[in-house]
């Protein structure tokens, strides 16, 4: 039930791999607990095909790159996102982000924080006949806080802590004949970040070439039974960008951005066993820090298969006014670790006060679960609301 429980909330997060049907040989995703880490919450990044850590600040920025905050053109806002997940497969899978920040001014720098929860739906327990135990709710989130700041004109940086809790049996415990007793999981971890802004002036006005580079769940490991053990999705993300005026109302923003998973492969070159596989004891006594910096050498195909354990995204956005807009991106990921491959669209409406955002994701895999899901952004701009208010008094 344990490893059918595990399953599951890796399918419906989708983060290890589409539903292909049989598994080949070749098959090596990496796999993580608590994958829904991996979801991208907002719709404009979704929008353009899952990027964020280096295009323009927005209110999301502190899932993808809080050192982006610094940047915002308001002091404060906060922001709420929906996703109703996977719902060509299921229809009670829900993802809800919440996210804010305050920047206190150049010398000062300022805050975020954001509340992740994802909810699995409803989960029926089983014992070894099949008969029902009980019916839970699993459900996973998480809660983080981060300080950014400007270190030069045109660099910002941050740092985040974050607490991670997940409950894959809705607190029931079992202990059926032969069975393993269940527990939530729950670890620390940390984020860092960078982000280039350069201003570049050029005849239809001032473009901006951004940068951006993070180290996202740096932290401890998941158990959900005190035996075994499971790495989270900590990652190095890396991105450029480049927004273009095309004249006093128009401007055009192309980005691309590399995500690459810190986490060992279960199949590995270091594994002990005869045919490559670490057993789930070998990999359950592997450190962190000791899979983080393995899992840039570890997978038996080598330097390919590294590279193929690289994740793209490019998206593009255009913007009237900074008021309007228009998202398309893309994102890739190698058959033989996922093959999560779809394009993406957006729009965007963006008032002084309030901004709406919605996006739509079309699988190009075969039965791609990720198909038709959409998201949905609501922001409010704390320090237009408070002109607002100043200027009716």
């Amino acid at each position: 039930m344990k490893k059918f429980l595990i399953s599951l909330a890796a399918l419906c997060c989708a983060a290890t791999m589409s539903a292909q049907g049989t598994v080949a040989d070749e098959m090596n995703p990496l796999i993580t607990s608590m994958p829904s880490l991996s979801i991208a919450p907002d719709a404009r990044a979704a929008g353009m095909g899952d990027i964020g850590v280096a295009t323009e600040a927005d209110f999301n920025s502190q899932y993808w790159n809080p050192a982006k905050y610094a940047y915002m053109y308001s002091k404060g806002g906060i922001t709420a996102n929906y996703t109703p997940w996977l719902r060509k497969l299921v229809s009670d899978i829900d993802l809800a982000y919440l996210a804010g920040f305050y920047n206190f001014g150049d010398l000062g720098g300022g805050i975020g924080a954001s509340f992740t929860y994802f909810s699995m739906g409803d989960v029926a327990l089983t014992d070894g006949s099949g008969n029902t135990i009980q019916n839970v709710r699993p459900n996973e989130w998480a809660l983080d806080l981060s300080y950014f700041r400007k270190l030069h004109e045109y660099v910002s940086m941050s740092v985040a802590v974050r607490f991670l809790y997940s409950d894959l049996n809705n607190g029931y415990n079992a202990s059926t004949s032969g069975g393993t007793e269940m527990h939530p999981a729950w670890t620390m971890a940390a984020d860092i970040a960078l982000y280039y802004r350069q201003p570049i002036e050029i005849p239809t006005g001032e473009s901006h070439f951004t940068l951006g580079f993070s180290l996202k769940n740096l932290g401890g490991k998941m158990t959900y039974d005190s035996i075994t053990s499971n790495f989270i999705p900590a990652s190095m993300n890396i991105g450029a960008g480049y927004e273009i005026p095309l004249n006093k109302y128009n401007f055009l923003t192309l980005n691309l951005e590399a995500n690459k998973l810190l986490v060992p492969s279960r199949i590995s070159k270091y594994a002990d066993q005869p045919d490559g596989k670490y057993s789930q004891e070998e990999y359950s006594n592997l450190t962190s820090a000791k899979g983080w910096f393995q899992s840039f050498a570890d997978a038996p195909g080598g330097s390919k298969e590294e590279f193929n354990e690289v994740r793209w995204g490019a998206g593009i956005e255009y913007s009237y006014d900074k008021k309007f807009f228009a998202r398309a991106g893309y994102s890739y990921e190698n058959y033989y670790k996922g093959n999560r491959n779809y394009v993406t669209f957006g729009a965007g409406f963006h008032l002084s006060i309030v901004s709406l955002d919605v996006s739509y994701c079309v699988g190009l895999a075969a039965s791609n679960p990720l198909d038709q899901t959409m998201r949905f952004t609501l922001g409010f701009d704390l320090a237009g609301i408070k002109d607002l208010v100043n200027n009716k008094k």
